[in-house]
């Protein structure tokens, strides 16, 4: 049903002059499809508080519920017909419904609540749908859209991610936004975060990372029913937080966090770098990190100064914030470019030499081009500890037998054996390990050169493939003759 309600939805944004692309395609269907879910949400509990037997205080004013400005009904459940479209629906939207959903920034109660939230999302947004007409169907489209069952609510935050990451491939940086998922599940997998510990992602995007966590968490004590009401109260409020720079990801990542589950994210709007290191204190360092830093981006030399090693490497920056940022016996995740480990600038190589020293690195995956839909870049996954020296690196050089990009994508199945090896630091044709005690100390390099890969025979010449053919054709015509011989 999702998904079908997704295509006709594109379709009619594919046709307003408002919307240019597949990022305006999910900006806009975003902020449509999140009153829609908040007006499911407050129908739960509304009806969860009645069943207890206590008042529910409504977020929403009645004039501006969905079911008044949005999806008047009749009584057989259609939409009225004389419900507003058009140049009326716009004027309503744009001077009215906006204005006052801006205004809960101001008057809510505090930042961790989902009317903050509310006003977060509509201060950053705007309608770009320049015709009532299509805007009056996208809505009776999304009306057909229920999120009230686990079930509907798993597939929705599903489908969106679809569309996340559909806005990946667009171009326009839209792949900044999108950590393939499978990848995003191994990460969490080794990682393996537990109920109380806080995690953070400096570089939040669509919030991937923290979405996945909420996922493997909800489900770690077998399934979510499991979970004490205390754990579920950690989970809402003192587990994901989030730093994101740019609008439309900020959004984006908010909005999917609320479609996973979790009702007001610990996500804030800012500039991850902008904060000087030296002013992190105990009181703001994480348990555990999982992040993939932008590629390939350069920072201002005001930026740089909030840092010890000097470099305009954004990727570099954000990985000297994670180290800084994380509790000493924290554990983290992050996505590199491979040229981290080689680099040969004194920057690259200072950092090196500080997450060796004061860091266990003790798995560094090697993933193939492609990985990243339209980045052109190959990436590493650094595995670290903080808190004790790197005594020994486990590499693992992902070899697929394909090769990897918009139509042919990372799988689960890709990662297995990654996930298996890993456990034990084992060894294999695609897996080995480095002590640190050989490891150069003048330039920390840290290449991945799999010593235990087979040599592929070397491509014949065209000589040689000239001479066998030939001597076939001998073998051939000598095996002819003696069969005439016996006719």
């Amino acid at each position: 049903m999702f998904e079908q309600t997704f295509k006709n939805i594109d379709d009619i944004l594919h046709k307003d002059a408002g919307c240019g692309s597949e990022l305006d395609y999910v900006e806009q269907t975003s902020w449509i499809l999140f009153l829609k879910y908040l007006d499911d949400l407050e129908k739960d509990k509304k009806m969860a508080a009645e069943l207890a037997g206590k008042t529910y205080k409504d977020i929403i004013t009645p004039e501006y519920k969905w079911s008044v400005w949005a999806a008047p009904k009749l009584e057989n459940g259609k939409i009225d017909h004389n419900a507003e479209t058009g140049d009326d629906l716009l004027e309503t939207v744009n001077n009215k419904l906006f204005p006052y959903l801006k205004k809960f920034k101001t008057s809510a109660e505090s930042a961790d609540t989902i009317e903050y939230k509310i006003g977060e999302v509509f201060s950053e947004l705007k309608n770009r749908l320049q015709s009532g007409y299509n805007l009056r169907e996208v809505i009776n489209r999304i009306d057909e859209l229920r999120f009230r069952t686990h079930a509907e609510k798993y597939e929705m935050s599903h489908l969106y991610e679809d569309k996340i990451k559909n806005m990946g491939n667009a171009g326009r940086n839209g792949g900044e936004y999108y950590t393939p998922r499978p990848l995003i599940k191994t990460i969490v997998k080794v990682v393996a975060p537990k109920i109380g510990e806080k995690i953070y992602d400096g570089a939040v995007g669509s919030a991937g990372f923290l979405c996945e966590a909420f996922e493997y968490l909800r489900n770690s004590k077998g399934k979510p029913e499991n979970l004490s009401s205390a754990d579920i109260e950690t989970l809402q409020k003192r587990t994901f937080y989030g730093k994101e720079k740019k609008s439309l990801a900020y959004i984006i990542g908010i909005m999917n966090m609320i479609l996973h589950g979790v009702e007001a994210p610990n996500i804030i709007h800012t500039n991850t770098l902008a904060e000087n290191l030296s002013d992190i204190q105990e009181k703001d360092r994480y348990d555990v990190i999982l992040a993939n830093p932008p590629f390939g981006g350069k920072e201002r030399d005001e930026v740089q100064q909030n840092f010890p090693i000097k470099t305009g490497e954004t990727a570099s920056l954000f990985l000297q914030h994670f180290i800084k940022i994380l509790k000493a016996g924290g554990k983290a995740a992050v996505v590199i470019k491979n040229t981290f480990l080689s680099n040969t600038d004194n920057a690259s190589i200072s950092l090196r030499k500080q997450l060796l020293e004061n860091c266990n690195l003790h798995t560094v995956l090697d993933l193939p081009g492609g990985t990243f839909t339209g980045a052109g870049v190959k990436t590493v996954v650094l595995f670290f500890e903080k808190g004790a020296p790197t005594r020994n690196v486990w590499f693992y050089q992902l070899n697929l037998s394909r090769n990897l990009g918009k139509t042919n994508p990372l799988n689960d199945n890709d990662l297995a054996d990654f996930i298996e090896l890993q456990k034990t630091f084992a060894e294999s044709e695609n897996s080995w390990n480095i002590n640190t005690a050989n490891i150069d100390s003048a330039t920390f390099d840290l290449s991945a050169k799999n010593p235990n890969k087979k040599e592929e025979a070397a491509l014949r010449s065209p000589q040689e493939i000239l001479e066998e053919m030939k001597a076939l054709d001998q073998e051939s015509e000598r095996i002819l003759n003696s069969i005439l011989e016996l006719i």
